[in-house]
């Protein structure tokens, strides 16, 4: 059994939301539930995420779009390059979760227990 972890981070990598999805889905299904109803200035995110629909509702918002494109986009779109390099704070998020042998083992049965063991420790390591 495989699952992603889709995650909203701030500034500082702290996790601030996440959605569960089957390891056979595509990342873009995950996005809107965990960007409704929170404003932000910038989305960063790597190429799983480069969609025309993500792209025109970042600019609806008027959040700053930087997200790695893939090679053949038709239009692209320039991304700040600074701005990318702090991308390395969601990745550093996600390796944090897997020093949680439960989380990367993915131990619990159910997406329910799943969800509250990232919860646990995603508390854990904001307490650091």
């Amino acid at each position: 059994m495989t699952t992603k972890i889709l995650a909203l981070t701030d500034a500082l990598g702290n996790l601030v939301r996440f959605e569960l999805l089957p390891g056979n889905r595509y990342d873009t299904i995950g996005v809107a539930p965990l960007i409704d109803g929170i404003s932000f200035g910038a989305l960063l995110g790597d190429k799983a995420y480069d969609s025309n629909w993500i792209v025109e509702e970042l600019d609806q918002r008027g959040a700053k779009v930087v997200i790695s494109q893939h090679p053949g986009r038709a239009q692209k779109i320039k991304i700040d390059a600074e701005m990318y390099k702090w991308r390395h704070l969601v990745e550093n998020s996600f390796c944090k979760l897997k020093e949680f042998k439960r989380i990367a083992m993915r131990a619990c049965k159910t997406d329910r227990s799943f969800s509250a063991m990232i919860y646990l420790a995603a508390g854990v390591i904001n307490s650091r």
